[in-house]
């Protein structure tokens, strides 16, 4: 396979996309854990303790996400350069770890995907018991 200076280009525009919706993804969990952290102050609610452990995942996951995604843009960067000083073997090594550690960053958007839903559940099972009168006995 002929690797061009093209190639590890392609890896910008989605990397960068990619990195958009991680910082989205933060700041809507900065924002919750905020409004969780009011709420839990004011009503000792222990549903909001098992939300605040989740988001914590979660933060976790959408830090290693940025990070990977970083390192993939990182690698592409320097796979252009070896490209450029015609370090074709070197350029291909480091565009395949670069397309590895882009995919543990999907990986990890998708566990983090997966993290959000239980935290989702866990307001819905909070709504379930307090139509079921858990709450109101």
């Amino acid at each position: 396979m002929q690797l061009e200076l093209s190639t590890p280009a392609l890896l910008f525009s989605t990397t960068s996309l990619l990195m958009l919706a991680y910082t989205n993804r933060f700041l809507a969990i900065a924002r919750l854990i905020r409004e969780l952290h009011d709420d839990y102050m004011k009503t000792k609610d222990e549903n909001d303790i098992l939300q605040l452990q989740s988001l914590r995942k979660r933060l976790a996951l959408i830090r290693n996400m940025q990070l990977f995604g970083v390192l993939s843009l990182l690698l592409s960067v320097i796979c252009m350069f070896l490209l450029f000083a015609e370090y074709t073997l070197i350029a291909k090594f480091v565009f395949s770890l670069s397309l590895i550690l882009m995919s543990v960053s999907l990986v990890l958007s998708a566990l983090e995907i997966t993290q959000s839903i239980t935290a989702i559940n866990v307001e819905l099972k909070n709504i379930e018991d307090r139509v079921n009168g858990k709450y109101f006995n």
